[in-house]
């Protein structure tokens, strides 16, 4: 395996295992009634997902937050990004109202979610993450 292939590889994991510690992160601050925070978290999970992805392609730098261009990048090295890419959207709007009541027309970002609208962004980086690792695996076999 060259040098640049195994800090792919490398990369990749290291940014799939942070993707994969989020959703537990988001999982668990839903449970408890941090619906807000449990969406950001979510969000953050599917980020790294389609990032550990574009690591594996060889990204030397993965750049944004925006989860629409994240999986336009990807498209290019794998067309069937535009299958998750309208989900994936979804959880753009959870980078900045989830945080700060600025980003929001009033109220708080604490008050303005629910325990749906998690269980709802939970699912859909879940859906990511599996999409993503299952992308990985092909590019870098089993084992």
């Amino acid at each position: 395996m060259s040098e640049d292939s195994r800090f792919q590889q490398v990369e990749s994991a290291r940014w799939l295992a942070q993707a994969s510690h989020d959703i537990g992160s988001a999982e668990y601050l839903a449970s408890g009634g941090r619906y807000a925070v449990a969406c950001f978290m979510a969000q953050q999970a599917a980020e790294k997902a389609v990032s550990a992805y574009l690591y594996a392609r060889g990204a030397e730098d993965v750049w944004g937050h925006a989860m629409a261009d994240l999986c336009e990048d990807a498209k290019a090295f794998e067309p069937s990004f535009e299958l998750i890419k309208p989900a994936a959207i979804l959880l753009d709007k959870h980078y900045l109202m989830t945080r700060y009541p600025s980003a929001l027309p009033g109220g708080t970002p604490a008050d303005a979610y629910d325990r749906q609208e998690a269980d709802r962004a939970v699912e859909i980086a879940r859906e990511i993450l599996q999409f993503t690792a299952e992308r990985i695996k092909e590019i870098f076999g089993s084992g």
